[in-house]
């Protein structure tokens, strides 16, 4: 087999496997709905400095719940590498003669059109809550490839985590203390205008905020994102985070 066509049935063992677990996948949506139905309704007449009124708290969170959910559903994606390593599954493919980049990106895709999946079924959510939103199509294309190259990232490093700890615990520690830090330091709640000096100069390097940032522009204003500020730096993490992963695996390959 070919390296593609290594890349592909791992992604449709992946999908597969994801698909087989619907009580799991409909639960990801409780978070979301769960944001924007407390915090939309809750924030309602919480005034936005730099959009005034022709803008609802619940229109502005929208982008933000939506690069949220891809944030946590990323860092949990390294758990079925895990499973793959208790199993036996993943020492039985590396001693195989396919490229562990082959399986690496295999899943990596997966989780990335998993997760753009999910980014879609919460701005239909959104919608139906009374979210009032005006993408531009020729915007929302490359903002959705800024969410993917941030889905990617994380999964990545989620996957990098679970292989160097090959355990459950570790993952669970890192979804809770780093998840939120990056959350709660972005602009997905609030614009950083609105935020102290220090959380404000904080947020300009989280890569949650570019991501945010050029998704709310498509789905709000049918803005097109910025390739210097917001696509390359993203494209230089995920691929960063990739490699670190990619040395990971390596590493798995020769202990089996």
């Amino acid at each position: 087999m070919s390296a593609v066509d290594v890349a592909w049935e791992l992604c449709r063992r992946t999908t597969t496997l994801t698909l087989r677990r619907p009580v799991l996948l409909s639960f990801s949506f409780a978070q979301p709905l769960m944001w924007m139905g407390f915090f939309g309704f809750l924030f309602q007449r919480y005034r936005l400095v730099d959009f005034g009124d022709e803008v609802a708290y619940l229109d502005f969170l929208t982008p933000g719940v939506c690069a949220m959910t891809v944030l946590f559903g990323a860092s949990q994606s390294g758990v079925g590498w895990i499973r793959d390593l208790q199993t036996g599954f993943l020492p039985r493919m590396l001693n195989t003669p396919a490229s562990h980049h082959a399986l690496l990106l295999g899943k990596v895709l997966a989780d990335v059109l998993r997760l753009l999946a999910q980014a879609l079924v919460v701005v239909l959510l959104a919608l139906a809550l009374g979210a009032r939103l005006s993408p531009a199509w020729g915007a929302v294309l490359p903002a959705a490839l800024c969410l993917a190259l941030f889905a990617a990232a994380f999964s990545s490093l989620s996957c990098a985590l679970a292989l160097r700890t090959r355990a459950q615990e570790a993952m669970a520690a890192f979804i809770h203390l780093v998840n939120l830090p990056i959350l709660f330091t972005s602009t997905a709640l609030v614009p950083a205008r609105q935020m102290p000096d220090w959380l404000a100069a904080a947020a300009r390097w989280n890569p949650l905020t570019l991501t945010v940032d050029a998704w709310r522009g498509a789905l709000l204003f049918g803005e097109m994102p910025s390739v210097a500020a917001q696509l390359l730096p993203l494209a230089i993490l995920a691929a960063a985070l990739y490699a670190l992963a990619a040395r990971e695996m390596r590493g798995i390959g020769a202990l089996y």
